[in-house]
């Protein structure tokens, strides 16, 4: 029986991960985020209320479960304090069911500055960040001159290290992109005000996980962004400034491999992704703009139109094999209903070769032509649908050929934004 479950984006992220993560928590006594920072958006629908969450877990909506922002998170302390707020303010008790790991990265306010600064320098090669910092925040991690949860704790021990970074940022922001200079004391001051609340959240996360495993409780950890997000493994540099692979789990939780149970990928019934980079199978014709308007692809972070086209079966054969998935989550089902065909892209067309794996390099990736596989589609609704007999003869075989292609069985999909809206084949936690 697995205990412990991973769920991560197979494609470009916005997959609806937030919905099968707020489902499965049902089960849950404990949701975990690994990675990334608040440009991230799941959202969530309970009762025709919708909710949309940026750093805090997808489980924080849920009474008797614990959530827990890992170190692998890059933490803005105004944003998190604005969604904790924004949340107690509907009546949930954020800070009773929260704890965050006190070695989590923090971004601030002037790396959301070099970050807008970047992309506005790269101009059209820009690669179509959500401007929040989040790039910047992981380099100052990475060069080991970054701010921790941790040093909160000590005002006058962050003054210093602050005032160090901050000086530096600073130097660069005037001197090199031409940006008027920052204001030390009320960027400090606001940080420091958050700290008040953030402080008491902070804990040891590797120890709060192991007790659960101990006590053989179920655990969900979430992934945010999309597998070909990754910045090893996706479509560089096209990317987020983490790792989104199943992998990131146990470095951004701090929980070993070995515990890992169950990776269950998320995919939704077509393809999307947001910003610039290849995407071989992008419609830009009347079928891709009724997915976009059926599919309400706009981004949740940032309102961005999403670029929509065909399920790409060879992109999700190295989903498969980057994540080790166990099983498949198939969302939006209901969005193709109403079209006469529907194409999987089975493989691609390289230089005149054909195969059947998505290229690990950029430049074979931009050449790549997709090659199709046709299937008839369904005028029947299928939206709200709540079992698998009751779907339509041709979504029932559609479903099936993904399963042929990758091996994989589809445990659950998504046939609406509402959580009851789920056909449940097989609960991840009861395997």
């Amino acid at each position: 029986m697995a205990k412990n479950v991973v769920i991560i984006g197979a494609q470009w992220g916005d997959e609806g991960k937030g919905k099968l993560i707020d489902l499965l928590t049902q089960q849950a006594k404990a949701v975990i985020r690994f990675q990334g920072g608040h440009n991230a958006g799941h959202t969530v629908v309970v009762n025709g209320k919708k909710t949309i969450l940026h750093l805090l877990p997808s489980g924080i909506l849920h009474e008797n479960v614990a959530n827990y922002i890992g170190n692998g998170v890059i933490l803005s302390p105004s944003a998190l304090v604005t969604e904790i707020k924004g949340l107690e303010d509907q009546g949930v008790p954020v800070r009773e069911r929260l704890q965050v790991s006190e070695a989590c990265g923090l971004l601030m306010p002037y790396h959301a500055i070099i970050d807008q600064a970047q992309e506005k320098a790269l101009g059209e090669a820009a690669i179509g960040t959500t401007r929040r910092g989040i790039g910047p925040a992981y380099v100052d991690k990475i060069a080991r001159v970054g701010l921790r949860a941790s040093d909160l704790k000590n005002t006058a021990s962050f003054i210093d290290k602050f005032t160090v970074v901050f000086k530096y940022h600073n130097f660069v922001l005037q001197n090199y992109y031409g940006v008027p200079p920052l204001d030390f004391k009320k960027i400090l001051d606001e940080v420091l005000a958050n700290a008040e609340i953030i402080c008491p959240l902070l804990t040891d996360v590797p120890a709060k996980l192991l007790w659960h495993y101990k006590n053989g409780d179920n655990l969900l950890f979430e992934g945010a962004q999309g597998t070909f997000l990754d910045i090893d493994h996706g479509t560089y540099p096209f990317v987020t400034s983490s790792n989104t692979t199943a992998g990131a789990v146990s470095i951004g939780a701090g929980f070993g491999p070995l515990y890992l149970d169950y990776v269950l990928g998320v995919s939704k019934a077509y393809t999307t992704r947001v910003g610039a980079g290849p995407f071989p199978t992008e419609l830009k014709d009347a079928v891709g703009a009724r997915l976009v308007e059926r599919g309400n692809e706009f981004g949740s972070t940032t309102g961005r139109p999403r670029r929509c086209g065909w399920l790409d079966i060879a992109l999700l054969r190295r989903s498969k094999l980057l994540n080790s998935i166990t099983a498949l989550g198939i969302t939006k089902l209901d969005v193709l209903d109403g079209l006469e065909k529907i194409k999987l892209c089975v493989g691609y067309r390289l230089r005149e070769k054909d195969i059947d794996l998505s290229p690990g390099n950029l430049a074979d990736f931009k050449a790549c032509e997709p090659i199709y596989e046709e299937l008839p589609g369904w005028n029947e609704s299928t939206f709200g649908t709540k079992t698998i007999e009751a779907l339509p003869a041709a979504a029932r075989n559609y479903l099936k050929r993904i399963e042929e292609l990758l091996e994989l069985k589809i445990v659950l999909i998504a046939t609406g934004q509402e959580r009851a809206d789920t056909i449940i084949v097989e609960n991840p936690f009861s395997r």
